[in-house]
């Protein structure tokens, strides 16, 4: 059997591709159809099935696409209720591979009451085993995205108490010498101590991952609830587009309309140092970067219209495909070449910020887990970014603002929206100067 994992480092996304004589199987595939396609391709395969370990949230599968253009059967746990065409595969299912290859479904919830792993078997001896959002490097999923969302939801206490015992009595029986491929890494919102390595064995992992320590179920659920990182706003909307399958993604695209709506946000993606000699009054600075995706779901809630601006039509078509890999690019109400602006951002005169931080208000949108570990400036009014454009109330206007983060991409986030809500304010962005602060 030839297995290939996909990485989308953006959003720390693993997929597979395993393909044996009678075909290739995709476990968990991204939005675009093209890399699995063209890999099949290169393999003088076909693709033939598609599984959907469960309802992702902060990506949307291209499963229903690829069901379309190539008749291959999807398959999904029967929990699920699936509204795309769609076979269940849960305990006991196999699909053949040939060869003496097969793929065996584990039911494992955990993560959502619907999540499954997969089992490859190699002449009747488990090999590997794809574990989805239940079993990662150095973690196990989350249990908390499913309170109020997908046709079955579950307490997250409930979910946890179901992730110790998919954990102990459906993957740690597996053999040590069995591969782990999940579908997240290093980054992704979907645990909170992911690993970078993008795989492991199930024998590493019980000596190495929390999660599979010798704890009671009460100890597991306690530490596994335990400062979990916040939830994107687009988390929810992804479920319920996969769990009815996404339009074809070129299709999609070519709706993306090109004159801008006048009411909508705008999202202006340049470089913050250009963006800061002179934009639209009023656009929010989220940079074309590593985490553009999460960060574009984290500020603008689904449905809401967004204007995309960039500094070329390379870019900007490059953008709307990442927006589309999230579903939001049917959210997009104009597109553009951004050409300046009339607002401008004042430089922070930061030797007299150094000298007298009581002068300002300073607004940190770091991370609540960040800001709990303590804060850079005492005082501080702390607001993450991804509630940031909720709460611009609290920040009083009376003296100057300085917005930061840890790094610099947030912050020039922050200070755009702080701005555009508080217009009366002075507002300055540390960006990378608070590495000078820091330590």
């Amino acid at each position: 059997m030839k297995i290939r994992q996909f990485e989308d480092k953006a959003l720390a996304h693993f997929s597979y591709a395993i393909t044996g004589p009678e075909g290739t199987v995709l476990v968990d595939p991204g939005r675009d159809p093209l890399p699995y396609l063209e890999y099949a391709a290169a393999e003088g395969s076909n693709i033939t099935g598609i599984i959907e370990t469960h309802p992702h949230a902060d990506f949307v599968s291209c499963h229903l696409e690829l069901h379309k253009a190539m008749g291959a059967t999807v398959y999904c746990s029967r929990i699920l209720e699936a509204t795309y065409p769609h076979t269940t595969f849960d305990n006991g299912d196999t699909i053949s591979l040939g060869g003496g290859a097969v793929l065996k479904a584990l039911n494992t919830p955990g993560h959502s009451p619907d999540s499954i792993s997969i089992v490859l078997e190699e002449n009747g001896q488990p090999t590997a085993v794809f574990t989805g959002d239940t079993l990662f490097i150095g973690d196990c999923g989350r249990p908390d995205l499913r309170e109020k969302t997908g046709k079955v939801s579950a307490k997250r206490e409930a979910l946890a108490k179901d992730m110790y015992h998919s954990l102990r009595k459906q993957l740690m029986t597996l053999p040590d010498e069995v591969v782990i491929y999940p579908a997240h890494g290093s980054g992704s919102l979907c645990g909170k101590n992911l690993s970078s390595a993008t795989s492991a064995t199930i024998g590493e992992q019980k000596q190495t991952n929390w999660s599979l320590q010798e704890m009671s179920e009460a100890e597991f659920t306690e530490a596994l609830l335990s400062e979990q990182p916040f939830i994107p706003k687009y988390f929810p909307y992804d479920v319920s587009i996969n769990r009815k399958g996404a339009e074809d993604l070129e299709t999609a695209i070519k709706k993306v309309p090109g004159c801008a709506q006048s009411n909508a946000v705008v999202i202006d993606t340049r470089p913050e140092n250009i963006f800061k000699q002179g934009h639209i009054p009023g656009a929010i600075n989220l940079q074309d970067g590593g985490k553009f995706e999460t960060w574009l779901g984290s500020i603008v809630t689904p449905d809401e219209p967004y204007v995309l601006l960039a500094g070329d039509a390379a870019s900007l078509d490059a953008l709307i495909r990442r927006t589309a890999k999230i579903g939001y690019e049917s959210f997009i109400a104009g597109t553009g070449i951004a050409q300046g602006g009339t607002a401008v951002t004042p430089a922070l005169d930061v030797e007299s910020f150094r000298a007298h931080p009581e002068n300002y208000t300073i607004v940190d949108v770091r991370n609540a887990s960040e800001t709990a570990a303590g804060l850079l400036f005492p005082g501080a009014i702390t607001i993450p970014l991804h509630q940031l454009r909720e709460r611009t109330a609290e920040i009083p206007a009376g003296k100057p603002i300085v917005v930061h983060c840890a790094g610099g991409y947030r912050s020039a986030a922050g200070s755009s929206i702080v701005a555009a809500a508080l217009p009366e304010a002075m507002v300055f962005d540390l960006g990378e100067t608070v590495k000078t602060f820091q330590g």
